[in-house]
């Protein structure tokens, strides 16, 4: 009330100029706008990466001035979620689970002349909903599906089926990624009693940070229920065993414990360790763990020192990866100590010392 007239005059402005901002991004339903036509899914083969495509409504076929979207939506089951996609185009590809629903519906969106500068979007959706498949027998889809691809140079996938009595068809893994086609395994192991159990995939040279997708069939149709997964290589890495590893004295009650990265494909700098050293002996419950990202720590111990070991494992850390595998931990390897007599021990790494007294 007191404000002066000019800014008086400038805040109401303000709020018009938003009013009409707010009122132009706004989507107003309407049922004079009909949905798209003809919606379709098709399975070209690539193991649940699905192509949709519709056509716009016959009523729009004269409409000018006015440009036409269309608003997809579908149901992400690995996020369990809806994604939503707003686009000019007729098609459009996604990733499905297809031992679940496949859940899809697409509006008509107007924005333009024709409508006065509103956005209008179709009360009514174009919607098709695909069942799973039921072909073949109950419980006989694969379980425990796995992937490890040791130090980035051989992938291994495994599985467990859940009738192991007697083969009733053979397995069969397929996997595609985008711009191939599907191909078979080129390696089965594991093969008991007409059984296959995994798939060594080392020859194929497939691409990180892609999505592939794997089914496992059987050879009789009808028999097998398909099996269906989805993973990106680069999360399922699993580094070598370390097996270069030093444990020596530095100073008085300092030890300094350094160690070699495996040769091999996985980048040194993506790497993080747990190393966990202790006294030796009955006094184990004393050892203690640290993550570190550098390849020696300098380990402090007070009131001298019997035989002390330490050991060391790795995995990819959450800036390479979203999730990696621990190696298998290294041999250990000990000093032995003057004393027999430990109260706690520092860890070193850098410039940051992490102090952990006993359990």
């Amino acid at each position: 009330r007191n404000l002066p007239a000019a800014l008086r005059l400038w805040l109401c402005f303000f709020k018009m100029r938003n009013e009409i901002i707010n009122w132009k991004n706004t989507v107003f339903f309407s049922p004079a706008v009909d949905p798209p036509e003809n919606l379709r899914l098709f399975d070209p083969g690539h193991l649940g990466h699905l192509e949709m495509t519709w056509s716009p409504p016959a009523s729009l076929t004269n409409v000018t001035h006015c440009l036409k979207l269309y608003q997809l939506e579908y149901f992400n089951s690995y996020t369990n979620s809806w994604t939503v996609i707003r686009t000019p185009g007729r098609s459009y590809s996604a990733q499905f689970d297809l031992m679940k629903d496949v859940e899809v519906r697409v509006y008509t969106v107007l924005r333009g002349l024709c409508t006065n500068g509103t956005t209008l979007m179709s009360s009514h959706y174009a919607e098709v909903v695909q069942k799973p498949s039921n072909t073949g027998l109950k419980n006989t889809r694969v379980k425990d599906f796995n992937c490890v691809f040791y130090n980035m140079e051989n992938m291994e996938c495994s599985w467990r089926s859940q009738k192991a009595k007697k083969a009733i068809s053979k397995q069969h893994l397929y996997f595609w990624y985008v711009q191939k086609i599907a191909e078979e395994c080129p390696k089965y192991f594991n093969t008991t009693g007409g059984l296959r159990r995994g798939c060594n995939l080392t020859e194929k040279q497939l691409p990180d940070f892609t999505d592939i997708n794997f089914c496992i069939n059987g050879s009789i149709p009808g028999k097998i229920r398909p099996t269906f997964f989805s993973l990106q290589i680069q999360n399922h890495v699993k580094p070598a065993k370390t097996k270069t590893l030093d444990l020596r004295e530095i100073h008085d009650a300092q030890l300094l414990f350094k160690w070699v990265p495996p040769p091999g494909n996985v980048p040194v700098h993506c790497l993080e360790w747990q190393v966990e050293a202790g006294p030796q002996g009955p006094y184990g419950k004393e050892k203690k763990s640290l993550i570190t990202e550098q390849t020696s720590l300098t380990l402090e111990v007070s009131h001298g020192s019997r035989s002390t070991c330490a050991k060391v494992r790795s995995r990819l850390h959450k800036y390479c990866v979203d999730k990696s595998i621990w190696s298998e931990w290294s041999d250990l390897k000990c000093h032995l100590g003057k004393s027999s007599t430990i109260f706690k021990y520092n860890f070193v790494a850098g410039s940051s010392t992490g102090m952990f007294a006993p359990s």
